[in-house]
């Protein structure tokens, strides 16, 4: 996989292959199955798999206020795409001017000239162009002139409704990972910086590490079970998402239980990957009830996560 984040970097070899173009964001099984489709027309045409998405999603620019969170951030998607088969992701940095090309002048600058697309998968509700005036429709007109063949993979549907990323989001601010995990490609991540905390934990015996500057949606409230990854290793984890009302803490905070590890991540990366949510947020009558709980928490983290 190389990942590319401006249009300069292109070299021949990224060029003359199969195309995809979307946000992809968290890289859903509805997405595998366009990628499915989109290494099997490369390889047919002895091309490249290319991925064309943005950085940032263009409604941050275009209507920050109701800009949805992100599910994956770009090294992630990356990572993500490249299990699948894609050989290049194109992450375009949008600005305003990039947006308000028409549907014409993306087909032609983006499809044509700089990606030289010989084939192009797409969903049924891709959009493209400014206010979004360009459809299948439109792209199947385009790319019959054009000699630019196209192929449109209908979305994969799970219980009553489509895989998307909109739906994962719901379920994740809901703290229903385990469905959502169930409609991703991976297990849901998040990463931030451990910060330094009250310590508290410690001094209970269940030192944690308090986590900020996540760049991701983050679960609803709760506690988790949950894989932490430091660096090359792994822990299993017990994750707590909300306040410490035992304490009369209001002040909602991540704060990660590492099983088994002894050290200092101050300052350092620290990743999550979310399997189960165990319990509600909720206060106790005594740090003797919250001590029994949060062994509980460990024990059945722990046997979630080793059993993954």
């Amino acid at each position: 996989m190389e990942l590319l984040r401006s249009i300069d970097d292109l070299q021949n070899e990224h060029r003359h292959g199969a195309l995809s173009i979307g946000n992809f964001d968290g890289v859903h099984l509805g997405h595998a199955r366009i990628v499915e489709r989109l290494y099997a027309i490369s390889r047919k045409i002895a091309g490249p798999s290319v991925v064309f998405t943005f950085d940032p999603h263009p409604v941050r620019i275009l209507r920050p206020g109701s800009a949805p969170s992100p599910l994956t951030w770009t090294e992630r998607k990356a990572e993500l795409l490249a299990r699948l088969g894609v050989d290049v992701l194109v992450s375009f940095p949008t600005d305003e001017s990039f947006l308000a090309l028409t549907a014409k002048q993306f087909f032609s600058q983006v499809i044509l000239e700089q990606m030289a697309a010989r084939a192009v998968v797409e969903g049924p509700n891709f959009f493209f162009g400014q206010n979004r005036e360009g459809n299948v429709t439109t792209l199947q007109h385009w790319c019959g002139e054009h000699d630019v063949s196209l192929e449109v993979v209908e979305p994969l549907q799970v219980g009553a409704s489509y895989i998307s990323s909109s739906r994962i989001r719901e379920l994740i601010r809901l703290g229903d990972v385990t469905q959502a995990c169930e409609l991703l490609t991976q297990p849901y991540r998040i990463r931030g910086m451990v910060t330094h905390g009250a310590g508290r934990g410690a001094s209970i015996g269940f030192p944690t590490a308090n986590v900020e500057a996540i760049d991701t949606l983050l679960p609803g409230e709760g506690v988790y079970a949950a894989m932490a990854r430091a660096g090359q290793a792994r822990h299993p984890a017990a994750v707590n998402i909300g306040p410490n009302p035992t304490f009369g803490e209001e002040k909602s905070k991540v704060e990660v239980h590492l099983i088994g590890f002894e050290g200092n991540l101050y300052g350092q990366s620290l990743e999550l990957d979310f399997f189960t949510r165990l319990r509600d947020i909720q206060p106790f009558h005594s740090v003797s009830d919250l001590q029994q709980q949060l062994q509980q928490d460990v024990e059945e983290a722990q046997a979630i996560v080793e059993n993954e």
